[in-house]
Formats: structure tokens, sequence, C-alpha cells
């Protein structure tokens, strides 16, 4: 065997985010940078009992019902009394979410003093590629309403 040196190559958690996005049918994805330094919008997007039902409009309640280090379970609830129980994996800069069928994921990270954010969402269905092209017809991206939220969620909390 040679001793060949291969290049390496690693991916920040939103250049992750978005390859995953891409893999999913019918993802929905958004990305922008914040004005806002990365523990403080991390902080927001981390807290996932408080601020999720904020940021996910349809999410009324979101309880972690079991920690073991990074790895989570969480019960969500919905605004219509729909319930899912998430497995969730949460690290700095890195959200990734999955019920029997929802996949969700944030992920973040710091470009200076701004925040570079990311937002991904898809049904675990079949069929679930044909409902996104829908959801741009019926009123713009969804994944850059999470993004707005978060960045009005760690303003306020900022000038507290």
């Amino acid at each position: 065997m040679t001793d060949t040196i291969w290049p390496e190559a690693g991916l920040d958690s939103v250049r992750r985010l978005r390859i995953m996005a891409a893999a999913v049918p019918g993802a929905v994805y958004a990305e922008d940078v914040l004005a806002l330094p990365f523990e403080e919008v991390w902080a927001v997007a981390a807290d996932l009992e408080s601020e999720f039902p904020h940021l996910l409009t349809d999410v009324r309640t979101m309880r972690v019902t079991r920690a073991d280090g990074d790895r989570f379970e969480a019960l969500a609830r919905g605004r219509f009394g729909q319930r899912a129980r998430f497995d969730v994996v949460l690290r700095p800069g890195w959200c990734w979410m999955q019920s029997r069928f929802l996949i969700g994921g944030m992920a973040a990270v710091a470009e200076a003093d701004r925040t570079r954010f990311a937002f991904m969402g898809a049904l675990r269905v079949p069929g679930a590629r044909l409902v996104h092209p829908l959801s741009h017809v019926l009123g713009g991206t969804p994944g850059s309403g999470v993004i707005r939220r978060i960045a009005e969620r760690t303003a306020a909390r900022t000038e507290r």
C-alpha cells in the first residue's frame, strides 16, 4: 500500500444542512446572514421548549421528555391538537429532529460578528416532493419566516 495523502474536506453546520435538505425529497430550505452574534442566535435556536413554538407557528408546545448528552426525545403538540415524538440531536450550531412524519433541522455558523443561519423542514410521507412546489405558490418560502422570527426573538432577548 502506498503512503498517499488524501485531501480532507470539512463541512460547517450550514453547509451540512444544505446538503441534507437537497437530499430529502420535498424539503423546504432557507438560509440567511443575521446581523447578530452566533452565541445569541444559537441560544434562541437551542431553547426548544421556550423558543421553538415561537419559531414554527404551527407548533403550540415542545417538551423535552428525555435527554442523554446531545440526544433528546421531545414531544411536540400542534395548533390543532396533533402530536409528534421527535428524536433530536442538538449541538452548538446544529439541530436535527425526526419524527415519524416530519424532519427538521437548524444550523448556524459564526461569520465575524454575524451569524449564518439555516432552517429546513420536510414531510416524511409518500408524495412529499409534490407538496413543495405548492408551498411556494401559497406564500413564498416557508423557511424564511422561521429565519425572520429567530432574528426578532434574538433581538428581543438581547434588548432585555
